[in-house]
């Protein structure tokens, strides 16, 4: 590992664009699977069209999902070893950051870089929490020295009680113990932070259930107070499914503005659907999450011009699997002059889904990181539960993945596609 900060190259306080597109450049297509699949073998890609084959069926998924996790909580043997081989190994970089690193060099060797997650969340003892801040701060100086991982990123449920968060976004008041507590709270992300900033790390935080959000976002503004001077070196992250994310995207963008500190966001469109809904409506509040997908769309895709507006003072992020969104900010950096390897500007996608969007993208020259998730398999169950769902809905992201692993492996199947002498169709394994 190079022990080097990973510090832009760009001028602090006036960023220079890199060259832009000219329009005889040829455009970018979401359907060429050659590049997508650059590293996955013929039998990988078998395995991927299998799986998500299965997420495909609704009843399958319905009923396998809440049965697999609760078989791993009940410890039966062999479970733990079928979902490593299966959805952890397709879904996450490995248990450890050392076992990420081939997937992070092959990801590296077609221009697409990666961001280390560890993802474990829901922690409830101090001891875990400070066991997540290590790991996070692990993750920091591994960048640091990796020319593949542009940023780091942690989930503030990680390194504190969800309870706790819970009571001071109602604005509760606190306990002796409980003030104590959120002050350890504090300490450790601003130990996460404070390291990012010394060696020119970017740190996400991430999104998280509205009725804890509030005290996140107030969180994530310190932070960007106090270490985003000169730069985005902290990022918020904000779940455009939620009604309110775009005023709030847009209020906090005119607070960073005033106090004087540089602005880093990171859109998504959000992961917390179904759980966001069910606690409304059992609760009697207004339901937070936008009525109709169109209307998540037209938010996320405004929150992403409102950012292009302000590049001067904030980076983004661009967290999404939506080709339509990711096709927009091509055409509106091209418009406005702003080149493909700008530093301000990233697209991200999840490690083993949308492969068509990120390698693409990078092919043609573009800023592309990987969320790499690892962490032991049972702690990161919650995280591989959701991505299942997500891959769950027949005219969903799962059905997508199925038609461009089909094509592919039909792409391979023909003679031309063969290399000299790399033997028999469907043997042929990719570098």
């Amino acid at each position: 590992m190079r022990a080097a900060a990973a510090v832009d190259t760009m001028d602090s306080t006036t960023p220079t664009p890199s060259p832009a597109p000219t329009s005889s450049e040829a455009p970018i297509s979401f359907e060429e699977t050659g590049s997508a699949f650059a590293t996955r073998s013929d039998a990988q890609l078998r395995k991927a069209y299998l799986l998500f084959s299965a997420l495909n069926q609704p009843l399958l998924a319905r009923i396998g999902i809440p049965l697999t996790s609760a078989l791993l909580r009940a410890r039966v043997p062999g479970v733990q070893l079928a979902i490593r081989h299966t959805v952890f190994e397709h879904f996450c970089g490995g248990e450890t950051i050392q076992e990420c690193q081939p997937a992070v060099e092959a990801l590296g060797r077609h221009g697409v870089k990666s961001i280390l997650d560890y993802s474990v969340e829901g922690e409830k003892s101090e001891a875990g929490f400070d066991a997540t801040t290590r790991e996070t701060l692990a993750t920091v100086e591994w960048a640091a020295g990796h020319p593949h991982i542009p940023f780091s990123v942690f989930k503030v449920t990680g390194v504190a009680r969800f309870g706790l968060l819970e009571k001071l976004n109602a604005r509760e008041p606190l306990g002796q113990d409980e003030q104590a507590e959120w002050n350890r709270v504090r300490e450790r992300v601003q130990s996460i932070c404070q390291r990012a900033h010394d060696l020119g790390v970017r740190i996400f935080i991430d999104g998280e259930e509205t009725w804890i959000q509030g005290v996140i976002d107030e969180l994530a503004e310190q932070m960007m107070v106090r270490f985003n001077s000169q730069r985005a070196i902290v990022y918020n992250t904000y779940q455009m499914y939620r009604t309110a994310a775009l005023p709030n995207l847009r209020a906090a963008l005119e607070r960073a503005e005033a106090g004087g500190y540089f602005f880093g966001a990171k859109l998504v469109r959000g992961a917390y659907m179904e759980k966001e809904r069910r606690r409304a409506s059992e609760r009697g509040y207004a339901d937070p999450i936008q009525p109709s997908k169109s209307r998540s769309d037209e938010d996320y895709d405004a929150a992403l011009l409102l950012c292009l507006e302000h590049l001067d003072r904030m980076s983004l992020c661009v967290g999404t699997h939506n080709e339509a969104s990711c096709m927009l900010l091509v055409r509106e950096l091209a418009r406005r002059g702003i080149g493909p390897g700008d530093e301000r500007v990233y697209f991200s996608q999840l490690y083993g889904m949308s492969d068509n969007i990120s390698f693409n993208l990078a092919k043609a020259g573009y800023n592309v990181a990987k969320y790499l998730p690892y962490g032991p398999v049972r702690a990161v169950m919650p995280y591989l539960i959701r991505r299942a769902q997500e891959n769950s809905a027949i005219a969903g992201q799962g059905g997508r993945e199925v038609g461009l692993i089909r094509r592919e492996l039909a792409r391979r199947r023909q003679p031309a596609a063969l290399p000299a002498g790399t033997g028999a169709p469907g043997q042929r394994t990719v570098p």
